[in-house]
């Protein structure tokens, strides 16, 4: 039997692809626990410097595997149980100083979303499209998606979504703010990788930390948030990588630009 998520290391890059191609990478338990120790691990290991996020096979993720709930998993409290599994893993990588890029190949529906909006930076086909289908099931948002989705769209697209049947494209997408970029379907991977690559190539640290300062804004205070970003412009500046960058930028040597 295949391993339901794949991680593969390489040159600190950690690729995490959800691997039941054959049921859209539907989540069932041993995904859903496999998915928490790769996330939580990814997350906190400090040679990973960024984080990939793909779905093998036509789609990305179709959510939560309604047969295998059905069949296999007994009541709500197993239920409860198995989305909060999944959750752990989606906080670990939304609150950690890792960048993470989302490569959409195909079909996100339900809580495939909620995994989707792990991504700071999400890469999508042409052929990619969007829907939640909660309410054709008689269930609720989760995953994280009631947060997740408003956050990137607003509340009132969000509802719409959540409220309908509906099925948006991937222009649409991208024009709602869902997701970064959309290319053909044959570059989604290269172009994802291009982008964590580029992450790894520059200031991998500060731009962890800004990702991070961003993530957790969020129902926070101001206070709290220009607090944790004094402290946190403060150790960066104690790096080695500032320092080599701010001194080439001070002597004219850097084309990277700046505001300090």
């Amino acid at each position: 039997m295949s391993d339901p998520i794949l991680l593969d290391v390489d040159a600190g890059l950690a690729r995490i692809t959800l691997n039941r191609p054959d049921r859209l990478n539907a989540v069932d338990t041993a995904m859903a626990l496999r998915w928490r120790e790769v996330a939580t691990w990814a997350a906190a290991d400090p040679g990973i410097g960024a984080i990939l996020l793909a779905g093998a096979g036509p789609a990305f993720c179709a959510g939560g595997d309604v047969v295998h709930m059905a069949t296999a998993s007994g009541d709500g409290t197993q239920i409860t149980e198995l989305a909060t599994v999944i959750g752990e893993g989606i906080r670990s990588l939304i609150d950690s100083a890792k960048p993470v890029v989302t490569a959409v190949g195909g079909a996100v529906a339900g809580g495939g979303l909620g995994l989707m909006l792990t991504g700071d930076w999400i890469v999508a086909a042409d052929t990619a499209r969007f829907a939640t289908k909660y309410a054709n099931l008689g269930l609720t948002p989760d995953l994280g998606v009631s947060a997740l989705l408003p956050r990137a769209i607003g509340e009132r697209r969000a509802l719409q979504l959540l409220l309908s049947d509906r099925t948006i494209d991937a222009a649409t997408a991208l024009e709602w703010g869902l997701v970064t970029e959309v290319v053909a379907a044959d570059e989604v991977a290269v172009r994802a990788e291009a982008v964590a690559r580029g992450w790894l190539a520059g200031a991998t640290a500060a731009l962890g930390q800004a990702k991070r300062l961003v993530r957790a804004a969020d129902g926070r205070r101001l206070a709290e948030s220009t607090a944790d970003e004094a402290a946190t412009i403060g150790a960066s500046f104690d790096t080695d990588a500032a320092r080599s960058r701010i001194a080439a930028f001070a002597s004219g040597r850097s084309g990277a630009g700046g505001t300090r």
